[in-house]
């Protein structure tokens, strides 16, 4: 069965214990958020910590690297909470096998209604800060890189176990991905969520012929 929910941003991480509660966290989280609407060179460390309301010197204290290392960081976190958002839609049914022509369409559709729902702000903040720093900061880019590749993982996974064949289930992941990014910067440039529900239209269209190709 195919979860019943909106795509939106992964909850926070809890605590990790010997830290001061939450602080850590509520850096990466406000991290997160401002870099996703502000970018990376546009979100100050001030910023940062005023949303985190976090102490000042803190961000120092657990990324000694600076604002790279928080970025880098940050990457990483949403990363993993975004692959389990993936995997969510893309959940095996009876026999280990995926309906990946409706978790597909599901997908599309649920980031269609999150991006309505938050009046267009809402972005993924790896792609936002990849786009900026992908040829200046290599941590950054080899971390947008690492998380990235783990969606792609999923969704060719999910494929090939569907009966697509591997070259053509990484082609199709690929696709997929490229969609629903470029989906998304259009729908938020047109304030429409039309663009995201027509791309997945489409993919939902590409899973279908591959399966029947197979």
């Amino acid at each position: 069965m195919l979860p019943v929910m909106s795509l939106r941003k992964p909850a926070p991480a809890t605590a990790t214990p010997g830290d001061r509660p939450g602080t850590r966290d509520r850096i990466l989280d406000a991290s997160a958020e401002l870099f996703g609407r502000q970018g990376f060179t546009g979100t100050g460390i001030k910023s940062i910590l005023a949303a985190s309301e976090a102490p000042f010197g803190s961000l120092y204290h657990f990324f000694p690297g600076g604002k790279d290392e928080l970025g880098a960081a940050s990457i990483r976190r949403s990363g993993i909470g975004y692959r389990q958002l993936v995997e969510a839609f893309f959940v095996p049914g009876e026999g280990g096998v995926v309906d990946v022509v409706g978790a597909t369409t599901a997908f599309f559709t649920g980031a269609a209604e999150m991006i309505a729902s938050t009046d267009y702000a809402d972005a993924c903040p790896i792609a936002t800060i990849a786009l900026e720093i992908a040829s200046v900061s290599e941590p950054m880019r080899e971390a947008a890189a690492e998380a990235f590749e783990s969606w792609l993982t999923v969704l060719q996974s999910a494929f090939a176990t569907a009966g697509v064949g591997q070259v053509r289930s990484r082609e199709l992941a690929v696709e997929l991905f490229c969609a629903i990014e470029g989906a998304f910067l259009l729908s938020r440039t047109l304030r429409s969520p039309d663009p995201i529900r027509i791309a997945g239209l489409a993919a939902a269209s590409s899973v279908a012929d591959a399966l029947r190709s197979s």
